[in-house]
């Protein structure tokens, strides 16, 4: 789809819950703690937020319906997608193009180690030369600079390789790749797919991750895929991908972690989008249910079917004896409501599967690189302390598959909290207080 088509229809139903709402601009920005100019840039289809939580509170204070949130994501999903894929046409600019002008004045840029321009992620930048009247470089100059281009970009790519995101993936700055996998994001292995895909997770790994244990490490279980002419599946690769946000919240009431640690070393309550790095920070894991957002896409124009989501138990132990923080300020209203493509999964059962919120679908559902799926996973448990994580079933054709979901190579995690200790943070205060004590005024 092209750019501005993306933007504009994603920008077009900003304006319209907006303008529904009857709040202004200034009023609307105060609440979501960003600036005027930032909300109307968003509205305008001047800009595209990196994140999507912003966008879904926006929606709520507007008092969207439940079909307009999925169609927010939905378009959300596209235009960033077109966005990430700008980003990465960007980074690989010819050479001449970004020389042009320039003269001998570059060569002490192009005498950087290729070890430095690989690790800046982009090709070196030419300074402008000061002798506007210097003719072209020489041939073996322009050479020489195409070739280190040539790895810094093969160097983003193969970082970007290991990880499965939306299409174009995207470099620091607005295309920022890393948007899609912030600290304890989740990751997805493909089962006997594409060469790119078949890395187990804990390849993904996250350098950031919680400092604790949340699980031992594990290859993968999956199948590969059937049905499809030898050799097939290796050429055209995997012809769907998700994006798997294991820290979403449904409402922030409804959100708690535990935390092996007291009060006194714990942050204050993070916004949504800053939840996953706030979990890495205190080794939290989610507390009573896990509220994951998955977004399938197709990555072509064909139909991906998208026949079922298994949830498998990696391991089940007592649950962990840590303090309950609860995310919610005592006194302040929470919203929300079952999303379409809803699912709830109760992890105390001896064998864990997902049936639909009422009123919603069942598997299986189709998807295409513009007709992308958003699927809400509400995964409960009381009585454990559980690593889990998903096996997404596809088939396309005469192809199909099975992607592994999890969290950056190793299981999700969730535990019980009855009888924990919990505490919540008031508003104005400056700490965490016993769950209850708090006097609303």
């Amino acid at each position: 789809m092209p750019e501005h088509t993306a933007a504009a229809d994603f920008a077009a139903l900003l304006r319209e819950l907006k303008d529904r709402s009857g709040l202004s601009y200034g009023v609307l920005a105060k609440r979501l703690h960003m600036s005027t100019s930032t909300l109307h840039r968003y509205c305008n289809g001047d800009a595209v937020p990196a994140d999507y939580a912003p966008v879904e509170r926006l929606a709520r204070l507007c008092k969207a319906h439940p079909e307009e949130l999925v169609e927010l994501h939905r378009r959300w999903v596209l235009a960033d997608a077109v966005r990430g894929r700008k980003g990465a046409a960007a980074a690989e600019t010819p050479p001449e193009e970004a020389d042009s002008g320039t003269g001998p004045g570059q060569a002490a840029s192009e005498a950087a180690p290729p070890a430095e321009a690989a690790s800046a992620g982009a090709p070196p930048a030419a300074p402008a030369d000061a002798d506007t009247g210097a003719g072209p470089a020489p041939a073996r100059r322009r050479t020489r600079t195409a070739v280190l281009a040539g790895i810094a970009v093969a160097a983003v790519a193969a970082g970007v390789a290991l990880a499965v995101g939306l299409p174009g993936g995207g470099s620091d700055g607005d295309g920022d790749g890393g948007r899609h996998r912030p600290v304890g994001a989740a990751g997805v292995t493909a089962e006997g797919t594409a060469p790119a895909s078949s890395s187990p997770p804990s390849a993904a790994a996250s350098p950031s991750s919680p400092a604790k244990d949340k699980g031992p490490a594990r290859t993968p279980a999956g199948s590969a895929p059937a049905g499809a002419p030898s050799g097939e599946g290796q050429k055209s690769g995997v012809p769907v991908t998700v994006r798997a946000e294991p820290y979403a919240w449904e409402s922030p009431c409804s959100q708690r972690y535990l935390a092996d640690k007291p009060a006194s070393e714990m942050k204050p309550p993070p916004l949504e989008e800053g939840a996953a790095a706030w979990v890495a920070a205190h080794g939290a894991v989610s507390s009573g249910q896990q509220y994951l957002r998955l977004t399938v896409q197709g990555t072509g124009p064909e139909t991906v079917v998208v026949d079922g989501l298994t949830v498998r138990v990696a391991g089940k132990r007592a649950p962990l004896a840590w303090n309950d923080y609860a995310m919610a300020y005592p006194g302040v209203g929470c919203g929300g409501g079952v999303q379409t493509r809803a699912f709830a999964v109760s992890l105390d059962s001896a064998r864990p599967s997902l049936t639909p919120e009422p009123g919603n679908e069942d598997f299986p559902f189709k998807v295409s690189e513009s007709d992308p799926e958003v699927y809400y996973l509400t995964a409960s448990v009381s009585a454990y302390d559980v690593d889990w994580y998903l096996e997404l079933k596809w088939s396309s054709g005469d192809r199909s598959g099975t992607l592994t979901v999890d969290d950056e190579g190793r299981p999700f995690r969730t535990s019980g909290n009855k009888g924990r200790p919990a505490y919540e943070f008031p508003i104005g205060g400056d700490g965490w207080v016993p769950e209850g004590t708090t006097k609303l005024e």
